[in-house]
C-alpha cells in the first residue's frame, strides 16, 4: 500500500466555462480508518454535470464545494483496512469518497454501502445501477408517468440519466424520443437504447428549426418531457406539448457556465395546463432501494443497456470533466483509478 493519497483539489472558481487551472493535483498522507470505519481503495470516479454548479458560489439546491478541498464524487472501491464489523477487507462498496484515490468511511452512517458484483459490474453502480439510473427512474416514474402510447422526450439522451430514461419509457409502453448532438450520438440513442428516434440538435441550431424536427419526431405531439438541457430546446419542447403533459426538470446544463437562459413562451405551461417539477434526487431517499431493484436487475439479465466513457488515471480527471461539459463523451463518464 503507498504511503500517500493522490487527491484533486478545486483551486479557484472558475469565470464562465471552467479550465484545468481551477483544479489542483496534490499528495497527502494516506488516512487511517478510526473505530468504526474502513479505508477504501477507489477503482472508478464518477463525473457528473451536477459538479459544475457545486463549482460556483451562490444559491442552489447544495452547497458550494469549498476551496482547497478534496472535489466531491461518487465512487466505487474495495475495502483494504476495517475497523467496522459492518465490512470486511476485500468488500466492494459505493460512497461519496471524492477526486481522490482512497478515502475513509464509517458505514454506520451510511457513508457506503456494500456492493453485489457476482451479476452487476462494479462500475454500472456509479451509472446505471446508481444515481444518475435512480435520477431517471424517479423523475420518469413518479413525474412523468407515461401511459402506453404516449410520447416522452429526452434531451441529452445519450448521456447516462437520459438513456436510461427511454429504455424505462418503452418499457412501460411509452414511445421514446431522444434529442442528442451529432449524428453518432443519435444513431447510438436510437440503434444502441432503442428509442423511436432522436433529434440532433446541432442539426437544427435554433427554436424554430428544432420545433420543427420535433414535430416530424412526435407527430402525435410530446406528452412528457425528461428535461436535462433547458434553453432553446426546452423552449422547442413547450411548442409541441399536448394538454397536461408532464416535465421532470433535472438538469439546465445551457446556463451551467452563467448563459442567461430565459423561457421564450411561458404562456404555453398555461395553455396546456401542464405540470413542471424540478427535483433533486438526493431528497427522495425513501424511493431508492424500489428503483435500485429494478434497475438491477434489468442490468444484471443484460435488457437495460449502457455505454461507459472511461478516463485512465486521476490526473486525466479535470480534463476528462471538462471534455463531459462539452458533450465529447457517450453514456457515463467514468475515471477508472486501478
Amino acid at each position: 500500500m503507498p504511503p500517500t493519497n493522490r487527491q484533486v483539489l478545486l483551486a479557484s472558481r472558475p469565470t464562465g466555462e471552467p479550465s484545468e487551472a481551477n483544479f489542483r493535483i496534490v499528495e497527502a498522507p494516506l488516512p487511517e480508518p478510526g473505530d468504526g470505519q474502513v479505508l477504501v481503495r477507489h477503482h472508478y470516479l464518477s463525473l457528473d454535470p451536477y459538479m459544475r454548479g457545486r463549482m460556483n458560489e451562490g444559491k442552489s439546491y447544495a452547497a458550494a464545494q469549498p476551496l482547497d478541498a478534496v472535489m466531491l464524487g461518487g465512487t466505487v472501491g474495495e475495502v483494504v483496512a476495517s475497523r467496522s464489523p459492518a465490512l470486511a477487507v476485500g468488500d466492494h462498496v459505493v460512497g461519496m469518497g471524492g477526486w481522490q484515490l482512497y478515502s475513509v468511511a464509517t458505514p454506520a452512517r451510511g457513508e457506503v454501502r456494500k456492493l453485489d458484483t457476482s451479476r452487476v459490474p462494479l462500475s454500472a453502480y456509479l451509472g446505471p445501477v446508481g444515481m444518475p439510473g435512480v435520477t431517471a427512474w424517479y423523475g420518469l416514474t413518479k413525474i412523468i408517468a407515461p401511459k402506453p402510447g404516449e410520447t416522452v422526450v429526452v434531451s441529452a439522451a445519450s448521456g447516462a440519466v437520459g438513456g436510461v430514461v427511454g429504455q424505462l419509457a418503452k418499457r412501460r409502453g411509452a414511445r421514446a424520443v431522444g434529442i442528442a448532438g451529432g449524428p453518432d450520438k443519435c444513431r447510438h440513442v436510437v440503434e444502441e437504447l432503442g428509442f423511436d428516434a432522436c433529434v440532433d440538435y446541432k442539426a437544427h441550431p435554433n427554436v424554430d428549426a428544432l420545433a420543427a424536427a420535433l414535430r416530424e419526431a412526435c407527430p402525435g405531439g410530446i406528452d412528457g418531457d425528461f428535461e436535462n438541457v433547458g434553453g432553446v430546446v426546452l423552449d422547442a419542447v413547450l411548442r409541441r406539448a399536448n394538454a397536461f403533459a408532464r416535465v421532470a426538470l433535472c438538469g439546465m446544463i445551457a446556463g451551467y457556465n452563467g448563459a442567461p437562459i430565459p423561457l421564450a413562451a411561458p404562456q404555453l405551461l398555461l395553455i396546456n395546463r401542464m405540470k413542471v417539477e424540478g427535483f433533486i434526487i438526493s431528497e427522495h431517499m425513501g424511493e431508492w432501494p424500489a428503483a435500485l431493484a429494478e434497475l438491477g436487475e434489468l442490468v444484471a439479465r443484460g435488457e437495460l443497456r449502457y455505454h461507459e466513457t472511461i478516463a485512465d488515471g486521476l490526473d486525466a480527471a479535470p480534463a476528462a470533466f471538462l471534455g463531459m461539459l462539452r458533450g465529447a463523451h457517450l453514456g457515463k463518464q467514468l475515471v477508472r483509478l486501478i
